[in-house]
């Protein structure tokens, strides 16, 4: 894998476990997948917290200048906001999505990695 993804995919995870998304996850699909190579997946308590993580991911990638395939636009009820990055997928869930879909039991052959904070949290 390219380095430039690796470093968006991991990047765009601490990016998402620093603003308090939960159980940050990346998963390697490198093996599984024709169409995407990772899967990031992250909790989000509400759906505002939702759509500031979206912010947060699209602000870092785009400033590598990786751009989704197309933005998406999550209502304000939305349970699961899902961004297409062509070599990776980012998941941010809200936690009843994320139990009833239970994408690591789905993808349990990706090696997951789970991502801390890269500082304590305030």
């Amino acid at each position: 894998m390219p380095n430039e993804v690796n470093d968006a995919v991991m990047g765009c995870a601490r990016v998402l476990a620093d603003h308090d998304g939960g159980d940050v996850l990346v998963l390697d699909l490198r093996k599984l997948s024709a169409w995407t190579d990772w899967f990031v997946v992250a909790t989000a308590t509400s759906s505002t917290h939702m759509r500031g993580l979206l912010r947060h991911v699209e602000e870092y990638l785009h400033g590598l200048g990786v751009d989704p395939l197309k933005r998406p636009h999550p209502a304000e009820d939305e349970q699961w906001c899902l961004v297409d990055y062509g070599d990776f997928v980012v998941h941010i869930m809200a936690a009843p999505a994320r139990a009833f879909y239970e994408l690591e039991k789905l993808w349990f052959e990706a090696e997951p990695v789970p991502v801390a904070p890269t500082g304590p949290r305030t």
